[in-house]
């Protein structure tokens, strides 16, 4: 796929940008807590990804699309979403910074969207560009971009959240799931993790 036609491919993905954010969100409301789902669900997803993670792309793209349908719309679960950046780090932090500059709102369609184009931005000769555009789609202006990636207050507490999940859980590869408690590791198949959530769920 070249660049033009991942990012048409990007603009029909983000017709959700309505409207321009003002300005990037205060750094310890870009740190807040992702929820996707309602807060009350009785199994709660932790997920631990990056957006370098060919896996956590896979599992983005393919699985989670079932397991919101499933579970979460369905209010039988929620998923919290982590960052835990993996090589290229400095780039994994960058995107995870981007979506979380962006209104709550929209966040989960910045990181669907991110996931999407994984190939695209990541590979480019210019990733910062890139993601810079795909930005931009969403209603993301140039300089709220660089206000965003040039905020070291959110780098660092992106960067500190995930070395927190390492502790807390013995987090040390990408994907990897806190289900009410339970440690999954590795992307799997719709199957697989509906399997571990019935599990849970009796």
């Amino acid at each position: 796929m070249t660049r033009f036609s991942a990012l048409i491919s990007a603009l029909a993905a983000l017709t959700f940008a309505a409207t321009v954010q003002a300005e990037p969100l205060p750094t310890e409301q870009a740190l807040k807590e992702r929820i996707m789902g309602d807060p009350e669900a009785p199994i709660t997803i932790i997920e631990f990804a990056s957006l370098t993670c060919p896996h956590c792309a896979s599992f983005h793209t393919e699985t989670l699309p079932q397991i919101k349908t499933e579970w979460i719309e369905t209010g039988r679960a929620k998923l919290v979403y982590r960052d835990f950046p993996t090589a290229p780090v400095a780039l994994a932090v960058y995107g995870a910074m981007v979506a979380r500059c962006a209104p709550e709102d929209r966040y989960f369609k910045f990181l669907e969207v991110f996931f999407k184009q994984q190939r695209s931005w990541t590979g480019s000769p210019d990733p910062m560009k890139a993601l810079a555009q795909l930005a931009r789609l969403g209603g993301m202006s140039q300089a709220d971009f660089d206000a965003c990636t040039q905020n070291e207050a959110l780098f660092e507490g992106i960067r500190e959240r995930a070395l927190d999940g390492q502790i807390e859980f013995n987090i040390e590869s990408t994907p990897s799931f806190v289900v009410n408690g339970r440690v999954v590791r590795g992307g799997m198949s719709y199957a697989d993790f509906n399997d571990i959530l019935e599990d849970v769920a009796k």
